[in-house]
């Protein structure tokens, strides 16, 4: 990867040839999403977006991991309900909808290099985007049922579109890795590549992409959205309700501290 041009505190942008790299930077984290990192990413959409200079964007993790989702430690920013629990409908209306808006509105085509795990709100973000290409030891997961939540950032519209319904309750309902061969012959990515030669492959298709016709794209993204995605708005509002119903739960609070203590959650349907 060329050197950041902007370095924020979450998140690295680069910018060559015409191509934006947004790098999420929180690997000690495995990229985990925290508050800062919400707005750093939505910061960083802004300005390539912003940019006539740039033709093509692709968004990425640093060290081993896309991202492995919501920071439980800091899932609503300190933000509480007047029960005293995660305020995660502001959570999601505030800080994750932006970004998913964000890169369905952008015109100009958008990649996601889903470079190791790509887990519950990171999952999201990757089926947001255009196209998704996977390292071969990369993952998918929507994890939220293992804590007692449900699928947020737009993933119960992007999966079943990808893969249907089926595919789609299995994935929200089970909660289990689907591996980068599996998405792929899933049809819930577009591209695996090994992983010696990920960042070959995917350089090869953002010089393209950045070579490419914009206004093309961009008009195909258009059609896409206003056939595909045309539901989203309510989606993501029904997401972030039903979310914010979920974290009243004892399931969410048994499954958050059963995670964060490393031990196998003792669900009670309540």
């Amino acid at each position: 990867m060329t050197q950041p041009t902007t370095t924020l505190e979450t998140v690295n942008v680069s910018v060559l040839n015409g191509a934006a790299t947004i790098e999420l930077n929180r690997p000690q984290a495995l990229n985990a999403w925290n508050q800062q990192l919400g707005e750093d990413l939505l910061a960083a959409l802004g300005q390539v977006a912003q940019d006539d200079a740039v033709r093509a964007i692709l968004i990425t993790g640093a060290g081993r991991a896309f991202s492995s989702g919501a920071d439980l430690k800091d899932i609503s920013g300190g933000r509480l309900t007047p029960s005293g629990r995660p305020d995660v409908y502001h959570t999601l209306t505030e800080r994750y909808h932006p970004i998913m808006h964000a890169i369905r509105d952008v015109p100009k085509p958008v990649v996601a290099a889903v470079n190791g795990p790509a887990v519950g709100i990171g999952c999201s973000l990757a089926l947001c985007c255009d196209l998704i290409v996977a390292a071969q030891s990369a993952y998918f997961l929507l994890a939220f049922v293992n804590i007692g939540l449900v699928p947020d950032g737009g993933s119960s519209l992007f999966v079943p579109m990808r893969v249907g319904v089926a595919r789609a309750a299995e994935m929200a309902m089970l909660g289990e890795r689907i591996g980068a061969e599996q998405a792929l012959q899933w049809g819930l990515i577009n591209r695996v590549e090994a992983d010696e030669r990920f960042q070959q492959e995917v350089s090869a298709l953002l010089a393209r992409l950045a070579a490419g016709p914009t206004r093309s794209y961009a008009g195909a993204k258009r059609q896409l959205n206003a056939w595909l995605y045309r539901g989203m708005e309510e989606q993501l509002e029904l997401e972030a309700r039903m979310q914010g119903e979920m974290a009243e739960s004892d399931d969410f609070m048994e499954g958050a501290m059963s995670f964060l203590q490393k031990r196998s959650p003792a669900f009670t349907g309540r």
